[in-house]
């Protein structure tokens, strides 16, 4: 069969029949723009505190045609921010509370899964992150000790052999074991969340693109929503709206997905405890083995496009799929032959400083929250969580976490980014292969961009 390119992707058996559009000027307590996992789980949160909040989320597309059906499915208590810098800006026990806090949000988004009966092939079996070669390793290590140290617990360094007992993955040096993540299907969970606001009493209209946002209006062609509050949820896709376009930067991600893989091929790779896989190269790929047995594993192949452009609906290049083939190939040689069904890609959201931030302005009503940075899957839900309480004027644990209010600076203009982007990730690769050469300590060129990118 031949390869599908784009239709958004692999996560979607089929597009969805859209909802209908703003059919003209409407009013609400709360306007949430984006129908993917922030404003969807906002909304879900603010009818849960309050049924009588007359809420209305605008789509452009459909719900979950962003990052949210595109993901590669890690719902992980990966942090969407640089640590260490927000220490230094507010205090390393409030960051340390804002790890555990993102930890324990994956059982959060587990638990209302199971309680609203949204199937999304949840299997909470942790994330195992590889060490092919020295400097990896290296790099592996000091990452299970900063990880414990901003206050994760569970952590286990794997050796080489016990690493392989879970996935036999190719020239493994080291593993690391993290049992705050679950596989999901992604699309499923946004599109179940969808429908249960929407029986919850949110009005959800989809083929609607809001062009500008101003204190108390949302201005889409077919109509204005005006609220005293409006939500901005819009990540990769912000850098179109009026006034942002570099406020964010949209980052590409690509992946692919196998046809399914028979029992003797799962044979020989193991993988049975459905961890979600990583590893440690600054090109560094991830996975996760879905409910009907294929392998689904993306990367950074494209990285961004000049001008902040986004792609046309998961549309990738065929070079591409052949970069992500090479290397699913090399990780798991037992795949090789294996057909691949499916590549698309999506954009996430990257501020200048790596970091994402929640905020409200009581002043004008105007919030937002983004720029995960490609961890979004479960801190999409403590920012809605914690929009939820700003939104309701409550001061409470989650609104004193260090995320709120973060603002990093705008990008620059181009055609520095682009130059940047495309240079930042040149010079991975060229690091990754002077470290596969043997080099047992992170080259220096990685050194080099990590520290122009500011990236962590």
């Amino acid at each position: 069969m031949a390869t599908i390119n784009g239709a958004v992707s692999h996560w979607f058996d089929e597009l969805p029949q859209p909802r209908t559009g703003l059919p003209g000027d409407r009013e609400a307590d709360v306007c949430i723009v984006g129908a993917g996992y922030t404003g969807l789980w906002t909304a879900y949160y603010l009818k849960q505190a309050d049924p009588s909040l007359r809420i209305t989320v605008l789509e452009a597309r459909f719900a979950g045609f962003g990052a949210s059906g595109r993901n590669g499915g890690w719902l992980s208590g990966l942090a969407p921010g640089h640590r260490g810098l927000l220490a230094r800006t507010y205090g390393r026990a409030n960051v340390v509370a804002w790890q555990q806090t993102l930890n324990a949000a994956v059982d959060e988004v587990i638990a209302v899964a199971a309680r609203e009966n949204i199937d999304a092939d949840i299997v909470k079996g942790g994330n195992l992150e590889v060490a092919r070669n020295a400097a990896q390793a290296r790099r592996l290590r000091a990452e299970a000790d900063e990880d414990r140290e901003w206050g994760t617990d569970g952590i286990e360094l794997l050796t080489a052999a016990e690493a392989a007992a879970r996935v036999r993955v190719d020239s493994l040096a080291l593993g690391l074991f993290n049992p705050h993540c679950a596989r999901i299907q992604p699309a499923k969970l946004a599109r179940g969340l969808a429908d249960v606001v929407e029986r919850l009493g949110v009005t959800i209209y989809e083929q609607s693109p809001v062009s500008s946002i101003s204190p108390g209006r949302a201005q889409t062609p077919t109509g204005v929503v005006r609220a005293p509050i409006i939500l901005r949820a819009t990540e990769g896709f912000t850098a179109r709206m009026r006034g942002l376009r570099r406020r964010w930067l949209p980052m590409n991600s690509a992946m692919i997905a196998t046809e399914p893989m028979p029992a003797e091929t799962w044979a020989k790779i193991g993988w049975d405890g459905r961890e979600t896989v990583g590893d440690l190269a600054h090109g560094f790929f991830y996975a996760q083995r879905t409910a009907d047995d294929r392998i689904a594993i993306g990367g950074r192949a494209v990285p961004y496009r000049y001008a902040s452009r986004i792609d046309r609906d998961g549309a990738v290049g065929a070079d591409t799929i052949s970069y992500l083939t090479g290397v699913l190939n090399t990780v798991l040689p037992q795949t090789r032959g294996v057909p691949i069904a499916h590549g698309w890609c999506g954009v996430l959201a990257v501020p200048r400083d790596w970091s994402a931030g929640v905020s409200l302005d009581p002043a004008t009503g105007l919030g937002e929250a983004g720029g995960y940075v490609g961890h979004g899957v479960t801190a999409t839900n403590l920012a809605g969580r914690t929009l939820t309480d700003l939104v309701l004027k409550r001061s409470t644990p989650l609104t004193d976490l260090p995320w709120v209010g973060h603002h990093s600076k705008t990008w620059e203009p181009e055609p520095l980014r682009w130059l940047g982007v495309r240079g930042m990730y040149t010079a991975y690769k060229l690091a990754d292969r002077h470290e596969a050469g043997g080099r047992a300590t992170t080259s220096p060129i990685a050194v080099v961009a990590d520290t122009i990118a500011r990236r962590p």
